[in-house]
């Protein structure tokens, strides 16, 4: 069985054909780049999204010889999400299922992070830490839904570092700007540092490194000080959250994943507590098809689908609205 994939949350198109082995046969991915110090504008992203979404998905339907894959099920990202980057995707989608008279199946961004992130590094009841532009969240799956036990009460952490990163004249992605110039930096500067029980609040975080930084403060310094305060703030609220759920496996996906830095902190908080660590491969952190293939094979096996009629998008929707029957898996 294959299921073709459809990623279209902001700024990527993706497509990707899994099997039900969740063998990534194919995973092509186009993505938007603003200009230095300009975030992703809706409108714009969902033009590029638009361009490149025939080229991306004939490729990925396409084997190395040439011929067409014939895919069993048509997966689409329904949100979270920008909406005018999620309908482009939700039309494409609706558009294969009809044609092809194959099913159609709704997936839940956040979820298929998680997904593809189990999927490949085998991990089976983690405490989940889920971080990217869209989510900073601590979760535990209990009964059939993802419940969140910790979260970010403000911005997310993806967002904290795009946002300095263009206050800063950096280029995108922000967080591997960041990261680089925070190789750079040699002195911890003190800024706001705000836990609340599970939780983190970044803004006052940003709003004192962006005041730094407009006061001419050194830049590799305030990278180097705002990633480490911002990562310590999240690890402190992960190991609060392990020691209560007494997990024994630490699942570590998102975009922000990709971080060498974090992923050492989120380790060794892992290691502390005894508990295995199981860090998302960097080339499936971020956006991608082959997420939402992933998730959309373990929704389609246990019986979800979505009339075309009804296959809207929700740009709003938390990963706790969700159910996930297929966790844990055997």
């Amino acid at each position: 069985m294959m299921c073709l994939g459809i990623e279209s949350t902001a700024h990527t198109f993706g497509a990707s054909l899994v099997d039900s082995d969740d063998r990534i046969v194919t995973n092509v991915n186009s993505t938007y780049r603003p200009p230095p110090g300009v975030g992703i504008h809706p409108r714009k992203a969902a033009e590029h999204l638009a361009t490149v979404a025939d080229d991306i998905v004939k490729t990925a339907l396409s084997t190395k010889e040439g011929s067409s894959i014939d895919p069993d099920v048509i997966a689409y990202a329904a949100g979270p999400g920008l909406g005018p980057c999620l309908r482009i995707g939700a039309t494409v989608g609706r558009a294969l299922s009809t044609y092809l008279k194959k099913p159609l199946v709704p997936v839940h961004h956040g979820v298929a992070h998680l997904d593809i992130a189990m999927s490949i590094t085998k991990a089976r009841d983690p405490l989940a830490v889920l971080v990217s532009g869209g989510h900073t969240s601590i979760l535990v799956h209990v009964g059939k839904r993802w419940r969140v036990y910790g979260e970010t009460q403000d911005i997310t952490l993806g967002n904290l570092l795009d946002m300095f990163a263009r206050e800063a004249k950096l280029p995108s992605p922000g967080g591997l700007s960041v990261s680089r110039e925070a190789t750079k930096g040699e002195n911890l500067i003190k800024l706001p540092y705000t836990v609340k029980g599970n939780d983190v609040a970044y803004s006052g975080l940003l709003t004192a490194a962006a005041t730094s930084l407009r006061r001419q403060g050194n830049l590799a310094d305030l990278c180097f000080s705002l990633q480490e305060t911002a990562f310590s703030m999240l690890s402190e609220a992960v190991e609060r959250s392990l020691v209560q759920t007494r997990r024994s496996e630490v699942l570590l996906a998102g975009g922000v994943a990709a971080s060498q830095r974090l992923r050492q902190m989120i380790g060794l908080v892992a290691e502390d507590h005894g508990a295995s660590f199981h860090p998302v491969p960097i080339e499936y952190s971020g956006d991608c098809g082959a997420q939402i293939a992933c998730s959309g094979r373990l929704a389609y096996e246990s019986g979800i689908t979505v009339r075309i009629s009804d296959s809207f998008v929700t740009p709003r929707w938390r990963m706790d609205e969700v159910d996930v029957p297929w966790i844990p898996r055997a």
